[in-house]
């Protein structure tokens, strides 16, 4: 469920370290798609279902994917794709208006059907780990990306538990759909009424070694990573953001940037973003939210040590010196030198 700003992932072992094995992709192909229906979900949610214009099949994904949808006007925004995805023949994707976003939302609110649009990928930032239990925690369009994992880890026999919070049962898209599972698994927790989760308990109760996806609101998820260590130990966090957690970096310093394939040098000045600089030489170096969340203009690293200012890289991957996000990443090193 990648809102205005897109999605970010991040995976969190406690108690032992992994590096992401996730290294930098080529410029996704464009597919053409048609806009085949629009049914509202809850208050302010629509689904959006896209299909192939020939009614070929789309290519095939698993649960934590999500795909770029361009819009008529030009503008890229990512959506987790919240379909079964055994079905290749459509997508769906759940939209949450934001009229106070960046603007990507209201349009997609205003689409009709029928209208040609086009999706790049599906790629995958947040994919569904193998474990022996799960708990799933949703806080409003954060449902989005968990409800294919739902389908998944029910149709493996696998124990799993979801809480999921809202400002309201009008507000909480896909209830119909969750109902369809087993009750007993499912917390609904709808804040006007029940006030907020509690995600202690939840966490507290969770079995050993359990696999623990959380995808919602900025508070939500600081909530779940800071109870995590103390209130499960043992489990493993995945975590979904959809806009740039908060961090002081420090100070910008200016620093060189060499383009290897073109050997170009770059001089990038405290003031500019690496991203600025790079496209006066390469305007159609591919980029989307442009505030460290979405991967999009991922970039590999040569020679040089960067300074990850970006919230797609987890705690324990801050020291990689292979992978670089240009939008907001910067350099330690006094020369930074990238495959371009």
């Amino acid at each position: 469920m990648l809102t205005t700003a897109a999605v970010i992932s991040f995976y969190k072992p406690w108690g032992r370290i992994r590096r992401s094995n996730r290294t930098p992709a080529a410029k996704p192909a464009e597919t053409p798609v048609v806009l085949r229906e629009v049914r509202q979900e809850a208050e302010g949610v629509v689904s959006l279902e896209l299909a192939d214009p020939q009614g070929r099949p789309l290519p095939q994904w698993v649960p934590g994917a999500h795909v770029d949808l361009v819009l008529p006007s030009g503008k890229v925004r990512q959506y987790s794709l919240c379909s079964d995805p055994g079905d290749t023949g459509t997508y769906r994707v759940g939209i949450l208006r934001e009229p106070e976003g960046r603007g990507g939302s209201v349009e997609a609110h205003a689409l009709r059907p029928g209208q040609a649009l086009a999706i790049r990928g599906p790629r995958n930032n947040f994919p569904l780990a193998d474990a022996p239990a799960y708990l799933f925690i949703a806080g409003g369009i954060g449902i989005t990306p968990l409800i294919p994992m739902l389908h998944q880890v029910a149709a493996a026999g696998k124990p799993w538990r979801l809480v999921y919070g809202g400002r309201s049962f009008m507000t909480m898209a896909y209830l119909d759909e969750l109902r369809q599972f087993v009750p007993q698994q499912i917390q609904l927790v709808p804040q006007d009424t029940a006030g907020l989760p509690d995600l202690e308990g939840a966490l507290r109760g969770a079995p050993e070694g359990c696999a623990v996806y959380c995808c919602g609101p900025e508070g939500l998820i600081n909530a779940v990573e800071q109870l995590v260590p103390t209130a499960c130990p043992s489990g493993q966090l995945h975590v979904e953001r959809f806009a740039a957690a908060d961090v002081d970096h420090g100070e910008k310093v200016p620093f060189e940037l060499e383009l290897a394939r073109s050997e170009q040098q770059l001089h990038v000045p405290a003031d500019r973003s690496t991203l600025e600089v790079l496209r006066e030489v390469r305007p159609e170096l591919d980029a989307s939210c442009e505030d460290g969340v979405c991967g999009t203009c991922v970039l590999s690293v040569l020679s040089g040590v960067p300074e990850h200012r970006d919230s797609i890289l987890a705690s324990t991957e801050r020291d990689r010196t292979d992978v670089f996000y240009p939008c907001v990443s910067r350099a330690r090193s006094q020369r930074l030198v990238v495959d371009l």
